[in-house]
This record gives structure tokens, sequence and C-alpha cells, in this order.
């Protein structure tokens, strides 16, 4: 967003959501921009970082899962189709936005061939930023929805807690009595499982059931 441009009025209403488990990252070199979209972000429950070194991109990926990268294109130091490049060789799954003040077909053909979820010129109106974010979580199969958020949440703790403890999907299956593909299943977020699953889940990991659900 062009530094002598105000960004447009937050209108969204803020929306709590403890025990977040969709984390975005936005790599912008203008660090107002960066705490505008985090706010916006923010209020939509999404858990938000921000880097103002592309050089520090994948080092942040690593250190922490994220699940949305909103990157600038035109950055000092480092282009946004060089950090997109390391993006890449490093998760080739995660969502990409890519955003710029200049666009042009260099830079589409590159977001193009990097699988780029979209392409959002600067600057931009906040529903069409947010129904942007959303679109491109949805196609990696995440959600806004509360209750799939729960779902989500559950199963990062259930997969945390099992690596933690050594133990395969397999293991877990005898310990539990359940089969391998409902674990798998609630480890990302595709089945509801019932009480009575999740009390055994919970009891095989050591883990109370509070501690399954977090906040919820």
């Amino acid at each position: 967003m062009p530094p002598d441009e105000a960004p447009a009025a937050i209108e969204t209403e803020p929306v709590r959501r403890p025990g977040t488990c969709i984390r975005v990252l936005i790599v912008d070199d203008e660090q107002d921009l960066i705490d505008y979209l985090s706010l916006l972000l923010s209020r939509q429950g999404f858990e938000v970082a921000g880097v103002t070194d592309p050089a520090k991109v994948v080092e942040t990926l690593k250190a922490k899962e994220h699940h949305l990268v909103i990157l600038d294109m035109m950055m000092p130091g480092m282009s946004g189709t060089e950090v997109l490049e390391q993006i890449r060789k490093f998760d080739r799954d995660i969502a990409v936005i890519v955003s710029t003040a200049y666009p042009n077909v260099d830079t589409a053909i590159a977001s193009l061939k990097h699988q780029a979820s979209d392409y959002l010129r600067k600057p931009f109106e906040p529903d069409a930023f947010l129904a942007t974010v959303q679109a491109a979580l949805a196609r990696k199969g995440l959600t806004g929805d509360p209750e799939a958020r729960m779902h989500q949440a559950i199963g990062e703790r259930v997969r945390t807690a099992r690596k933690s403890q050594d133990l395969t999907l397999k293991q877990l299956a005898r310990r539990t009595g359940l089969s391998v593909s409902l674990l798998s299943q609630v480890e990302r977020a595709e089945s509801s499982a019932s009480i009575s699953s999740l009390y055994k889940i919970a009891n095989a990991l050591g883990l109370k059931m509070s501690e399954l659900f977090g906040e919820y």
C-alpha cells in the first residue's frame, strides 16, 4: 500500500477464537501495512506473524508451522519472486497470496509458476482482502468455520501429543481400539470423532479431555 494512502477503515467486529490453529505470515517491508493486515486478520480469529526482512521468511516458517503466507513482491534486498522460490523449496503445499502495488507480466508469470493461490493489487479493500484469504485457505481444505477450527485444533493437539511420545498411528490405534483410518482423519480434521472416541484418544495419550479441547 503506498505510504501516502491511508488504509481503509476497519469495520469488521472482533471475533474471539481461543486455541487458534490457522496461522498467517505476512511478509512486507512496510511495518505499517503488516500491522494493519494483522489487525484485520486477528479480528477474524487468525494467528498472525509478520516479517519485514525477506531473508527471514523460511527461517520463520521452519520455526513454526504456518498455513498461509501473504507476500509482497517488491521488497529491498530480495525480490518477492526469490522469496517465493525459497518458500516452495521448503514447503510445496503452503498457501501463498502475492501482493504488489506495481503489477507486471513477470510477477504474474512467477506467481503462476510457483503456484501462488492468488494475486492482489495494492491498495486493496478489507473485504476483498479477507475474501481472498478465505478462498486461499478453502482451496487448501482449511476454513474459518468455528466448528471446523475446533476439529483442526483437536487434530493438531492429538498429532503433537502422539509425536512427542514417538507413537505411530498404528501404535495409537492399538492403545485406543480405534482404526488407523479414523485416527488419521481426526488428526487431519477430516472427521468429527465422537466424545467416546476422543476420550479413548485422550486417555491413551495421557491427556485430560480439557487439554484436548483447549479453551473450546
